[in-house]
Parts: structure tokens; sequence; C-alpha cells
């Protein structure tokens, strides 16, 4: 076997063993939960407190990629819609936290591996579609990072195109 052929095998392995490793990882992965719960209230307050932060930290960014004009450039006006969707998403699972843990008006029970039942108060009711519609945050969650990656991905070609001397249409 040839040094160009043994090199080829080991790719080719390593890509095996990089496969089945990324299966047994899907395979043996436990529940993940959308939003997370938080035990002693103090956690629960700064937990609360780093979404209000965090969504006024993404407020401050469009301000000031809008003031300074970027927003023409598509990288950074994708960067734009993905802290609007971490905005969104904060304020969400904020929500979220507050109905479950802070104010406790929203009782969850799973009845089934697919099924869970909502309980609120009688005067709540509405609050139970609500809330399960507030509990799929990962609607919100994963657009921002998708405009977030969209936005870095043009901004790397912009400057890779700038850094040889071209410029992009």
């Amino acid at each position: 076997m040839s040094h160009r052929d043994n090199k080829k095998f080991q790719m080719a392995f390593s890509r095996i063993l990089q496969h089945l490793a990324l299966a047994w990882m899907f395979l043996n992965a436990g529940p993940a939960f959308a939003t997370q719960g938080h035990g002693a209230p103090e956690g629960l307050y700064v937990h609360q407190i780093a979404h209000m932060f965090f969504a006024l930290s993404m407020g401050i960014l469009i301000y000031w990629l809008r003031k300074r004009d970027l927003v023409r450039e598509i990288g950074w006006r994708y960067i734009q819609y993905s802290a609007l969707f971490f905005i969104l998403w904060n304020f969400d699972a904020f929500f979220v936290h507050l109905l479950e843990e802070q104010l406790q008006i929203i009782q969850v029970s799973r009845v089934g591996p697919w099924h869970i039942r909502i309980q609120t108060p009688h005067d709540f009711e509405w609050l139970r579609e609500l809330y399960y519609l507030a509990k799929l945050d990962h609607l919100l969650c994963v657009p921002a990072l998708s405009f977030l990656y969209a936005g870095m991905r043009c901004l790397l070609k912009e400057s890779d195109a700038n850094a040889s001397g071209s410029t992009l249409p």
C-alpha cells in the first residue's frame, strides 16, 4: 500500500469513526427541554435579570448598527435581524420563567411520552394556549442563530474579498 493510499484509508477510517460517534451521541441523548428550570429563587432572579440584560444589549446593538448606517450592508442587516430575534426570544423565555417558576400560575405534568397536561386556575384558562406557544422558544432562537451565522459569513466573505483586492458586487 502506497503512502497516498494509506493516507486515503486513514481519512476514510477517521470519517467513519466521526459518523459513528455522532450517531452514538444522537441515539444516547437525554431529553432536552426548551426552557430550563431553576432551583432556588436567587438563581432564577439572576437568570431573569440576565434575560433582560441580553435583550437590552441586543436593542443597543440594533440602535448602534442603524445609527452608523451599517445595515446597508447585507451582513450587518442579518446581524440586526438576529438581534431582533434574540430580543423576542429573551422576552419569551422571561415570560415562561415568570409563569412557571415565579408566579406559579401554570402547573405542567407529563401524562405520557408525547403528552403533557397544562393546568391553570379557572380564571386563567386562556393562559394555557399562550404558555404552550411561549414554550416553543426555539422558533425564535433558531432564526436568531441562523441570521447571526449568515451575517458573520457575509462579513467574512466581504473581508476576504477586500483582503484579496477584489470588491463584491
